[in-house]
């Protein structure tokens, strides 16, 4: 009985011991792929971001990037530069197409590059929305991001007989070339051109560790036939949303409609179809922020604050003061803040790409907001869609649409008494009733004197002593 207990004990710890390998992917290899195959920016920041912490939770050992784009936002190509550099789980990644610009940043940031065979890397200058290239500054700033993520990786010794060379894994000088066409590098981008490499060329200067035709391929060459598991990350469609919602070019919307929407509705009475404009707008602007984590509730109050002193400024505060001052500040600060991923008030782990970025993006946001204000003021009751929220017709007096009280017409001619003494307004009595008077030519009456209605004018009684 003794031995069958000892037995079953062995082959139950076996059991245990080879399902908890099993579960720390010990045994299996686990590979976990991101799809990167848009312009970089807000939504594929997203995409790394859940990614890589999915990756996490599932102990990966290995990240997949599967690229094929033509480049993007450099901010947004920074950060997911940074969160590569930094990951401890190793990040391959797979170009099946094109890796271009902010793409080919990314890439050089991977600890392996794998392409397909008719694949491309490079071309990384920075440039504008018409694909016109940027000015210096911002080129020098690539140009130091695309050398320091190369040497990111360090040197290899390579030893030839009795030589030994100590060389960069990935020359520094070649990612700067993709840069800037005026970087040389010897017998490798001499013609004053930008460099873009093809897979071969790629191969043969170190910014290509293989070459492959699919995902499996890479993992088969890596692992050999050591069985694995495929992990594939699937975005959600919040995911989506949120990457809209927060791309700078619609943030930048959102600001101006939030601007546009509080000016209109101050200019006419009660609560209208611009207030429910500006709401709608800035519960956009700061929800997915705020449930990403970087709208804080202090920096949203601010924004309200800041509204609320802006509206004492122009109902309560007479002229234009501190109160407006101090709303203004606060209301940009509000929308600066909640873009950046502070804690508090320590602003450290802030990149300065990102600050410029939040700053940028709240004043292209405020300029569109005033632009709007203006380019409608001017629309507003004139033409097409805008014809429609104005009052074009005139109100005529002939029609009877008079501004002033009317009745004091038909006592023109009719005598009274001064009500009070006129200095030279007062007070005067007509057919039992009291109306406010001025005398003719700036004469003083004394009360109880009789008086006669000279005229109506204005909305205002003159009147004259009748003795």
């Amino acid at each position: 009985m003794n031995k069958i207990l000892i037995i079953l004990s062995i082959v139950i710890s076996s059991l245990l011991a080879s399902g908890n390998l099993y579960s720390n992917n010990q045994a299996r290899a686990l590979y976990f792929t991101i799809d990167l195959k848009k312009n970089v920016g807000s939504t594929t920041w997203i995409y790394i971001q859940k990614g890589f912490e999915e990756a996490r939770k599932a102990n990966a050992n290995t990240i997949v990037i599967e690229m094929n784009t033509y480049g993007g936002e450099v901010s947004y190509a920074d950060s997911i530069r940074t969160k590569i550099l930094n990951s401890d789980i190793p990040v391959i990644v797979f170009i099946d197409n094109n890796a271009a610009s902010a793409g080919a940043l990314i890439s050089i940031a991977c600890d392996k590059i794998y392409m397909s065979q008719a694949a491309t890397i490079g071309a990384a200058s920075v440039v504008d929305q018409t694909g016109q290239k940027l000015p210096d500054k911002y080129q020098s700033y690539m140009r130091a991001t695309m050398r320091a993520t190369a040497e990111a990786h360090g040197k290899d010794t390579v030893v030839t007989g009795n030589d030994t060379v100590v060389k960069w894994k990935r020359n520094p000088l070649i990612a700067e070339a993709m840069v800037d066409e005026r970087t040389v590098v010897p017998n490798v981008a001499d013609s004053g051109k930008i460099l873009t490499f093809t897979t071969q060329e790629a191969l043969k200067y170190g910014y290509c560790d293989g070459t492959a035709e699919n995902i499996r391929e890479i993992i088969k060459k890596e692992s050999g036939n050591q069985p694995y598991e495929l992990v594939k990350f699937k975005p959600t469609a919040w995911d989506n949303i949120k990457g809209f919602l927060m791309s700078p070019f619609f943030q930048g919307i959102l600001i101006m409609l939030i601007i546009g929407g509080i000016y209109f509705e101050l200019q006419s009475p009660g609560i209208g179809f611009a207030l429910g404009v500006a709401i709608t707008a800035a519960v956009l602007y700061f929800a997915p922020l705020y449930i990403d984590g970087l709208a804080a509730n202090w920096e949203i109050i601010l924004f309200v604050v800041g509204l609320i002193l802006i509206g004492l400024e122009i109902f309560v505060v007479p002229g234009f003061g501190i109160t407006g001052i101090s709303g203004i500040f606060l209301v940009v600060s509000g929308l600066i803040l909640s873009l950046l991923n502070n804690v508090n008030f320590d602003f450290k782990p802030i990149h300065p790409a990102d600050s410029s970025k939040a700053i940028l993006t709240v004043i292209g946001g405020l300029t569109l907001g005033f632009g709007l204000i203006i380019y409608l003021s001017n629309k507003i009751g004139s033409k097409g869609l805008f014809k429609k929220l104005a009052l074009e017709t005139t109100l005529e007096n002939k029609e009877g649409y008079i501004g002033v009280p009317t009745e004091g017409v038909n006592i023109v001619g009719k005598k009274g008494i001064a009500y009070t003494v006129l200095r030279p307004s007062g007070k005067v009595k007509v057919d039992e009733k009291v109306y406010d008077a001025v005398s003719v030519n700036g004469v003083f009456i004394e009360k109880g004197t009789q008086i006669i209605v000279v005229r109506y004018e204005t909305g205002q009684v003159y009147v004259e002593s009748a003795e």
